[in-house]
Protein backbone atom coordinates (compact mmCIF):
# COMPACT_ATOMS: atom_id res chain seq x y z
CA UNK A 1 0.00 0.00 0.00
CA UNK A 2 3.52 2.51 0.79
CA UNK A 3 3.88 2.75 -3.23
CA UNK A 4 -0.49 4.02 -4.11
CA UNK A 5 0.01 5.89 -7.40
CA UNK A 6 -2.64 7.94 -9.26
CA UNK A 7 -4.13 6.49 -12.43
CA UNK A 8 -4.42 8.52 -15.88
CA UNK A 9 -6.79 10.49 -14.42
CA UNK A 10 -4.36 12.69 -12.38
CA UNK A 11 -0.82 10.96 -12.89
CA UNK A 12 1.93 12.57 -14.61
CA UNK A 13 1.07 12.64 -18.94
CA UNK A 14 -2.26 10.79 -18.33
CA UNK A 15 -0.53 7.66 -19.72
CA UNK A 16 -2.32 4.09 -19.20
CA UNK A 17 -1.46 1.73 -16.44
CA UNK A 18 0.50 -0.12 -18.59
CA UNK A 19 3.19 2.34 -18.59
CA UNK A 20 2.28 4.02 -15.00
CA UNK A 21 2.37 1.10 -12.41
CA UNK A 22 4.90 1.60 -9.29
CA UNK A 23 6.23 -2.31 -10.64
CA UNK A 24 7.05 -1.75 -14.07
CA UNK A 25 7.96 2.16 -14.43
CA UNK A 26 11.88 2.95 -13.76
CA UNK A 27 10.87 6.32 -12.98
CA UNK A 28 8.26 7.38 -9.97
CA UNK A 29 7.18 11.41 -10.07
CA UNK A 30 7.08 12.13 -6.00
CA UNK A 31 4.94 14.82 -4.82
CA UNK A 32 5.82 17.00 -2.13
CA UNK A 33 3.22 19.84 -1.21
CA UNK A 34 5.22 21.19 1.60
CA UNK A 35 4.83 24.88 2.20
CA UNK A 36 5.78 26.68 5.80
CA UNK A 37 8.27 29.38 4.88
CA UNK A 38 7.24 30.86 1.91
CA UNK A 39 8.28 34.71 2.61
CA UNK A 40 6.89 36.94 -0.38
CA UNK A 41 4.47 34.93 -2.71
CA UNK A 42 2.68 32.20 -1.38
CA UNK A 43 0.83 28.62 -3.24
CA UNK A 44 4.34 26.49 -3.56
CA UNK A 45 2.09 23.39 -1.89
CA UNK A 46 -0.22 23.33 -4.80
CA UNK A 47 2.54 23.03 -7.49
CA UNK A 48 2.89 19.82 -7.67
CA UNK A 49 -1.21 19.18 -8.14
CA UNK A 50 -0.53 21.75 -11.12
CA UNK A 51 2.15 20.41 -12.71
CA UNK A 52 0.38 16.79 -13.02
CA UNK A 53 -2.71 18.36 -14.46
CA UNK A 54 -0.66 20.25 -16.74
CA UNK A 55 1.42 17.55 -18.00
CA UNK A 56 -1.93 16.12 -19.54
CA UNK A 57 -1.28 18.62 -22.56
CA UNK A 58 2.30 17.58 -23.01
CA UNK A 59 2.86 15.56 -26.33
CA UNK A 60 4.43 12.18 -25.50
CA UNK A 61 6.83 12.66 -28.55
CA UNK A 62 10.07 14.46 -28.50
CA UNK A 63 11.03 15.61 -31.77
CA UNK A 64 14.63 16.43 -30.93
CA UNK A 65 15.15 13.61 -29.48
CA UNK A 66 12.91 10.79 -31.58
CA UNK A 67 11.22 9.35 -28.63
CA UNK A 68 8.34 8.48 -26.74
CA UNK A 69 9.60 8.10 -23.00
CA UNK A 70 7.07 7.06 -21.23
CA UNK A 71 6.35 4.03 -23.34
CA UNK A 72 9.85 2.47 -23.62
CA UNK A 73 10.90 -0.67 -21.85
CA UNK A 74 12.12 0.28 -18.61
CA UNK A 75 11.13 4.09 -18.93
CA UNK A 76 7.70 4.00 -17.50
CA UNK A 77 6.93 6.95 -15.40
CA UNK A 78 4.76 6.14 -12.07
CA UNK A 79 3.01 8.98 -10.06
CA UNK A 80 3.08 8.38 -6.19
CA UNK A 81 0.30 10.09 -4.24
CA UNK A 82 1.53 12.98 -1.78
CA UNK A 83 3.30 12.87 1.24
CA UNK A 84 1.02 13.06 3.73
CA UNK A 85 3.71 15.08 6.45
CA UNK A 86 0.45 15.08 9.19
CA UNK A 87 1.35 18.53 10.47
CA UNK A 88 5.56 17.86 10.71
CA UNK A 89 7.24 21.00 9.56
CA UNK A 90 11.10 21.45 9.88
CA UNK A 91 13.46 18.68 9.52
CA UNK A 92 10.40 15.95 10.81
CA UNK A 93 9.35 17.13 7.61
CA UNK A 94 12.36 16.59 5.42
CA UNK A 95 12.90 13.36 7.55
CA UNK A 96 9.58 11.95 6.11
CA UNK A 97 10.94 13.01 2.68
CA UNK A 98 13.98 11.68 2.86
CA UNK A 99 13.44 8.21 4.19
CA UNK A 100 10.89 7.88 1.06
CA UNK A 101 13.05 9.37 -1.42
CA UNK A 102 15.66 6.97 0.13
CA UNK A 103 13.36 3.41 -0.16
CA UNK A 104 12.63 4.62 -3.65
CA UNK A 105 16.45 4.83 -4.41
CA UNK A 106 16.56 1.44 -2.95
CA UNK A 107 14.17 -0.27 -4.62
CA UNK A 108 16.09 1.06 -8.11
CA UNK A 109 13.80 4.04 -9.12
CA UNK A 110 14.89 7.23 -11.11
CA UNK A 111 13.13 9.76 -8.35
CA UNK A 112 11.56 13.08 -9.17
CA UNK A 113 10.18 15.03 -6.10
CA UNK A 114 7.94 17.73 -6.73
CA UNK A 115 7.69 20.73 -4.28
CA UNK A 116 6.79 22.45 -2.60
CA UNK A 117 8.59 25.23 -1.34
CA UNK A 118 12.52 24.91 -1.53
CA UNK A 119 13.33 23.28 1.54
CA UNK A 120 11.91 20.44 0.01
CA UNK A 121 15.37 19.44 -1.39
CA UNK A 122 17.76 19.27 1.10
CA UNK A 123 16.03 15.78 1.63
CA UNK A 124 16.18 14.15 -1.78
CA UNK A 125 19.39 15.52 -2.35
CA UNK A 126 21.04 13.72 1.37
CA UNK A 127 18.95 10.88 -0.13
CA UNK A 128 21.05 10.68 -2.89
CA UNK A 129 24.14 11.73 -1.69
CA UNK A 130 23.98 8.78 0.75
CA UNK A 131 23.02 6.57 -2.58
CA UNK A 132 25.81 7.50 -4.81
CA UNK A 133 29.78 8.07 -4.96
CA UNK A 134 30.94 11.34 -6.66
CA UNK A 135 28.27 13.73 -6.58
CA UNK A 136 27.80 16.78 -7.58
CA UNK A 137 24.69 19.35 -6.49
CA UNK A 138 23.90 21.65 -9.70
CA UNK A 139 21.31 23.96 -8.45
CA UNK A 140 19.10 26.11 -10.65
CA UNK A 141 18.34 29.23 -9.30
CA UNK A 142 17.75 32.87 -8.83
CA UNK A 143 18.95 32.81 -5.03
CA UNK A 144 21.62 31.47 -3.35
CA UNK A 145 19.64 30.10 -0.68
CA UNK A 146 22.68 29.91 1.20
CA UNK A 147 21.45 31.87 4.46
CA UNK A 148 22.27 30.08 8.08
CA UNK A 149 18.89 31.30 8.90
CA UNK A 150 15.87 32.88 7.70
CA UNK A 151 12.91 34.78 9.16
CA UNK A 152 13.78 32.59 12.51
CA UNK A 153 14.16 29.51 10.50
CA UNK A 154 17.30 27.30 9.63
CA UNK A 155 14.84 25.18 7.67
CA UNK A 156 13.47 28.25 5.18
CA UNK A 157 13.47 28.02 1.69
CA UNK A 158 16.03 30.27 1.71
CA UNK A 159 18.59 28.20 3.69
CA UNK A 160 17.92 24.76 1.93
CA UNK A 161 21.52 25.11 0.42
CA UNK A 162 23.07 25.60 3.68
CA UNK A 163 21.67 22.54 5.00
CA UNK A 164 22.96 21.33 2.28
CA UNK A 165 26.78 22.33 2.70
CA UNK A 166 26.75 21.06 6.58
CA UNK A 167 27.07 17.44 4.18
CA UNK A 168 28.56 18.45 0.63
CA UNK A 169 30.30 21.56 -1.17
CA UNK A 170 30.55 20.06 -4.19
CA UNK A 171 27.89 22.41 -5.34
CA UNK A 172 27.38 24.06 -8.79
CA UNK A 173 25.00 27.51 -8.80
CA UNK A 174 23.74 28.85 -12.05
CA UNK A 175 21.62 31.75 -12.36
CA UNK A 176 22.05 33.50 -9.03
CA UNK A 177 21.32 37.19 -9.03
CA UNK A 178 19.54 37.74 -5.21
CA UNK A 179 21.40 36.78 -2.14
CA UNK A 180 22.98 38.63 0.93
CA UNK A 181 26.86 39.19 1.62
CA UNK A 182 26.96 36.39 3.71
CA UNK A 183 25.88 34.20 1.39
CA UNK A 184 28.35 35.70 -1.38
CA UNK A 185 30.94 35.66 1.92
CA UNK A 186 30.20 32.02 2.28
CA UNK A 187 30.56 31.00 -1.80
CA UNK A 188 33.85 32.39 -1.61
CA UNK A 189 34.66 30.85 1.73
CA UNK A 190 33.64 27.24 0.97
CA UNK A 191 34.72 27.90 -3.48
CA UNK A 192 30.77 26.93 -4.15
CA UNK A 193 31.16 27.30 -7.99
CA UNK A 194 28.90 29.69 -8.55
CA UNK A 195 27.71 30.88 -11.95
CA UNK A 196 26.31 34.46 -11.35
CA UNK A 197 23.54 35.61 -13.48
CA UNK A 198 24.83 39.07 -14.40
CA UNK A 199 28.88 37.07 -15.21
CA UNK A 200 26.86 35.10 -17.93
CA UNK A 201 25.04 37.86 -19.38
CA UNK A 202 27.97 40.11 -20.02
CA UNK A 203 30.20 36.97 -21.50
CA UNK A 204 32.25 37.17 -18.86
CA UNK A 205 32.58 32.63 -19.50
CA UNK A 206 31.73 33.33 -22.90
CA UNK A 207 29.55 32.55 -25.63
CA UNK A 208 29.62 28.78 -24.39
CA UNK A 209 29.11 29.47 -20.71
CA UNK A 210 27.03 26.11 -20.74
CA UNK A 211 30.69 24.03 -21.27
CA UNK A 212 32.33 25.87 -18.34
CA UNK A 213 29.01 24.43 -15.64
CA UNK A 214 29.67 20.82 -17.58
CA UNK A 215 33.10 21.28 -16.39
CA UNK A 216 32.31 21.69 -12.61
CA UNK A 217 30.29 18.33 -12.45
CA UNK A 218 31.58 14.75 -11.07
CA UNK A 219 30.38 11.96 -13.08
CA UNK A 220 27.13 11.70 -11.34
CA UNK A 221 25.05 14.82 -10.74
CA UNK A 222 21.45 15.41 -8.91
CA UNK A 223 19.82 18.33 -10.35
CA UNK A 224 17.37 20.77 -7.75
CA UNK A 225 15.86 23.15 -10.06
CA UNK A 226 14.05 26.33 -8.50
CA UNK A 227 11.65 27.83 -11.31
CA UNK A 228 12.55 31.47 -10.23
CA UNK A 229 15.75 31.08 -12.07
CA UNK A 230 13.76 31.24 -15.31
CA UNK A 231 13.53 35.10 -16.35
CA UNK A 232 9.70 36.49 -14.67
CA UNK A 233 8.45 36.79 -18.68
CA UNK A 234 8.04 33.21 -18.88
CA UNK A 235 8.10 32.35 -15.42
CA UNK A 236 5.79 34.41 -13.41
CA UNK A 237 3.75 32.30 -11.36
CA UNK A 238 6.87 31.63 -7.88
CA UNK A 239 7.03 33.29 -5.27
CA UNK A 240 10.42 35.67 -5.48
CA UNK A 241 10.59 36.61 -9.60
CA UNK A 242 13.86 38.10 -10.28
CA UNK A 243 14.40 40.06 -13.34
CA UNK A 244 17.18 39.40 -15.37
CA UNK A 245 16.56 35.19 -15.93
CA UNK A 246 17.10 32.53 -18.26
CA UNK A 247 14.83 31.45 -21.36
CA UNK A 248 13.97 28.07 -22.29
CA UNK A 249 16.74 27.51 -25.12
CA UNK A 250 19.77 28.33 -23.41
CA UNK A 251 18.64 26.46 -20.18
CA UNK A 252 17.59 23.43 -22.54
CA UNK A 253 20.72 23.46 -24.27
CA UNK A 254 22.98 23.09 -20.84
CA UNK A 255 20.72 20.19 -19.39
CA UNK A 256 21.10 17.87 -22.97
CA UNK A 257 24.92 18.85 -22.48
CA UNK A 258 24.83 17.81 -18.71
CA UNK A 259 22.69 14.65 -19.70
CA UNK A 260 24.50 13.37 -22.51
CA UNK A 261 28.07 13.85 -20.40
CA UNK A 262 27.23 13.12 -16.96
CA UNK A 263 25.04 10.30 -15.39
CA UNK A 264 22.17 12.26 -13.47
CA UNK A 265 20.80 10.74 -10.87
CA UNK A 266 17.60 12.13 -9.55
CA UNK A 267 16.07 15.67 -9.68
CA UNK A 268 13.33 17.80 -7.94
CA UNK A 269 11.37 20.89 -9.67
CA UNK A 270 10.40 23.23 -7.03
CA UNK A 271 8.75 26.86 -6.41
CA UNK A 272 5.88 26.76 -8.84
CA UNK A 273 3.51 28.93 -7.51
CA UNK A 274 0.05 28.37 -9.40
CA UNK A 275 -1.76 31.42 -10.44
CA UNK A 276 -5.81 31.00 -11.00
CA UNK A 277 -6.83 31.43 -15.08
CA UNK A 278 -2.70 31.40 -16.09
CA UNK A 279 -1.81 27.99 -17.06
CA UNK A 280 1.47 28.59 -19.08
CA UNK A 281 3.93 28.06 -16.27
CA UNK A 282 2.20 25.83 -15.15
CA UNK A 283 2.56 23.83 -18.48
CA UNK A 284 6.39 25.31 -18.90
CA UNK A 285 7.18 23.38 -15.91
CA UNK A 286 5.66 20.23 -16.48
CA UNK A 287 7.21 20.61 -19.82
CA UNK A 288 10.67 20.93 -17.88
CA UNK A 289 10.09 17.92 -16.00
CA UNK A 290 9.25 15.24 -18.76
CA UNK A 291 12.24 17.26 -21.40
CA UNK A 292 14.25 16.64 -18.18
CA UNK A 293 13.68 13.28 -18.72
CA UNK A 294 14.26 12.88 -21.90
CA UNK A 295 17.41 14.12 -21.54
CA UNK A 296 18.52 11.85 -18.60
CA UNK A 297 16.66 9.15 -19.14
CA UNK A 298 19.14 6.36 -21.69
Amino acid sequence: MKNKYYSIKNNFLAIEEEYSNYKESGIVILPAPYEQTTSYGKGTAKGPEAILNASHYVEFFDEELDRELCFEEGNGICSLLPIDFKKKKGWKALDVIYKRVKELIDDSKFVVTLGGEHSISTAPIKAHFDSFEDLTILHFDAHSDLRDEYEGSKFSHASFASRVAEFTTDITQVGIRAQCKAEYDFIKEKKINTFFAFEIKNGDHGIYWQKKVLDTLNKNVYITFDVDYFDPSIMPSTGTPEPNGFLWDETMKLLKMVGSRRNVVGFDVVELAPRKNFPYPDFLTAKLVYKMLNYFRK
